[in-house]
């Protein structure tokens, strides 16, 4: 079993990311509980939706299951968040098992993608579908991309990860093997070739950023000049 815990509109744009929280969170979960993984989303980018740079949100996706450790991580992460709360910012979280996850919230994180929502429709569903859902300061409006993250996140089919085995050990240009080893489950060009050996070029000092597709992580390549660059995407 699953459960999600999304955050959203954590950071200013002059403070660390909400990428960058969330992977500290996963850290203090993962002295408990397994975390399988932290994947970004994409979110609609719109003059009338505030956000710092690209307006996505974070989800930690954790081996675990049971409404005690719901809360537990749910409150394990609020309180870091609130220690680490930045001025300016309007973070939003949000757990919930893969069983709480219904139709309605997976549509919610599609049309966050691609319209914009409001925090009453956002909280109205976190009520009916029983998810916990709490604002953490500011206008809160971070509720809605915490929501939307729950609903995407558990396609596995969307977004990319910022944390998933020990790919963030690896940087720059590294071997099909090696990265296969850390946790990628395959590598793929854009025109769905496999490849299965040689080097694959990562800039230096960056990791590779795989994608959920269908419950495993791709990376997805580009060949140029006879060598295969490696694509950051979702």
């Amino acid at each position: 079993m699953t459960i999600y815990l999304a955050i959203d509109d954590t950071d200013n744009l002059y403070s660390r990311g909400t990428g960058k929280l969330a992977r500290a969170v996963a850290q203090t979960i993962s002295k408990d509980y397994k975390v399988a993984g932290v994947t970004r989303h994409q979110l609609f980018v719109h003059d009338d939706i505030p956000f710092t740079s690209h307006n996505s949100c974070a989800v930690i996706h954790i081996d675990a299951s049971g409404n005690d450790t719901k809360e537990w991580i749910f409150e394990t992460a609020k309180e870091i968040m609130l220690g680490d709360f930045i001025e300016g910012s309007d973070p939003g979280i949000a757990v919930a098992g893969i069983e709480d996850i219904k139709g309605p919230l997976v549509n919610f994180g599609r049309d966050a993608q691609r319209i914009v929502l409001n925090q009453k429709t956002a909280r109205v569903l976190a009520k009916n579908l029983g998810i916990r859902l709490e604002g953490l300061g500011g206008t809160e409006n971070g509720v809605i991309g915490a929501m939307a993250g729950l609903g995407l996140a558990c396609t596995m089919n969307d977004g990319r990860y910022l944390l998933l085995g020990k790919i963030r050990d690896m940087t720059g240009p590294a071997q099909v093997s090696s990265l296969l080893e850390a946790g990628i489950d395959a590598v793929y060009t854009t025109d769905g070739r496999r490849i299965d050996e040689g080097l694959i070029i990562i800039e230096e000092g960056k990791s590779a950023k795989p994608c959920p597709v269908c419950g495993k992580a791709f990376l997805f390549v580009d060949e140029r000049s006879g060598e295969f660059h490696a694509l950051k995407m979702g």
